[in-house]
């Protein structure tokens, strides 16, 4: 039976509006990020979600459950904290009846956004000025080139792509729906490894906050 992978980048960030690279700091939503992921998640109240994998950062968790408050299925997302301890081992739920009206979901650091180095907290457009907008440019859009003690896009994929292959892309194989709310660099290395992009293309491509991106999934062969 055909799967669907769901693709979302998260909705506006604090730091988005205020034009801030962002990276790794746990930075929440912004006001018109909340509307963005609500609407998000009305064009994806129909299909049906068996799990759910994101980021360990909170522009993502809280963009999950704004995107899933109106599903059409009516269950809800449980964080499962696999190996933390006590908030793994008494978050046991007990009855079976309420396990089949939760979707659960899986945290990973390697779905994080790509890490921005020296640059986070910074102004985009203040080191624009400082260090030239061809720099600033090589920085945010290329795939080898790392801001100071950050990632590339390119080191970026080689831990969100290993991950994808081996805890998501099993789920899809056995015909179950996954949902993945992120972010932009950790969902276009997806992008590139689902759709076989080359690097000059993946730079090319913006992935809008909020914005759902579906793909069907059967024998392995993905349709959009």
């Amino acid at each position: 039976m055909p799967a669907k992978l769901i693709l979302m980048r998260h909705g506006q960030s604090a730091w988005n509006q205020k034009n801030l690279f962002t990276g790794w700091v746990d930075i929440p939503l912004s006001e018109k990020g909340v509307q963005e992921s609500i609407e998000g998640g009305d064009k994806i109240k129909d299909i049906p979600i068996d799990v759910i994998y994101t980021s360990t950062l909170v522009r993502a968790h809280q963009t999950l459950a704004l995107a899933m408050m109106n599903h059409s299925s009516g269950k809800l997302p449980v964080f499962l904290h696999e190996g933390g301890g006590k908030l793994e081992e008494w978050a046991h739920i007990y009855s079976d009846e309420t396990k089949n009206n939760v979707i659960p979901v899986h945290m990973a650091w390697e779905l994080n956004e790509r890490m921005y180095g020296k640059l986070q907290g910074l102004n985009k457009a203040e080191m624009t000025e400082k260090f030239g907008a061809e720099q600033v440019q090589l920085w945010r859009r290329s795939f080898d080139v790392a801001p100071p003690e950050g990632e590339s896009l390119s080191m970026t994929a080689k831990r969100t792509i290993p991950y994808f292959q081996k805890k998501i892309l099993p789920h899809l194989e056995q015909g179950e729906n996954v949902f993945i709310p992120a972010h932009g660099n950790s969902l276009r290395s997806i992008v590139m490894f689902i759709e076989q992009l080359s690097k000059e293309e993946v730079v090319k491509l913006e992935l809008a906050t909020g914005e759902p991106r579906i793909y069907t999934y059967e024998r392995g062969r993905w349709y959009t």
